[in-house]
């Protein structure tokens, strides 16, 4: 047989469900924070630089070649690929066995590096 509740219990089982309904909305809010984080962690990520070290540089073909760490923005593991450069101008700005920091993007298929500068 049950117990019959006394007049404190229910009040605090009262104010238990309320706080937990008002807690409900504060929580949604506070998890789309968190992706709106996580989203801003992406995007922060897509935009840095990457770091790598040069392997190769063909001014006549517009190409370097760069042993690099991960390409955040493009979802590539670490690995020594060749980049055509947007601007030649850029091939200017390294050397071989130099490390440097650089932007890599995909256009058209082709992987570009879009700027580049030594590393400190």
């Amino acid at each position: 047989m049950r117990r019959p509740q006394s007049p404190f219990t229910r009040s605090a089982l009262t104010l238990a469900a309320v706080l937990a309904l008002l807690a409900g909305p504060a929580a949604a809010q506070h998890s789309d924070h968190g992706d709106h984080g996580a989203a801003q962690a992406a995007a922060d990520a897509g935009d840095a630089l990457s770091e790598g070290t040069v392997r190769r540089i063909d001014k006549n073909a517009g190409k370097i070649t760069i042993a690099h760490g991960p390409l955040a923005n493009l979802g590539m593991p670490a690995m020594t690929m060749v980049f055509a450069a947007a601007d030649p101008a850029l091939l200017e700005r390294a050397n071989i066995g130099s490390k440097v920091k650089f932007r890599a993007d995909r256009v058209d298929g082709a992987f570009i590096v879009t700027e580049i500068q030594p590393a400190e």
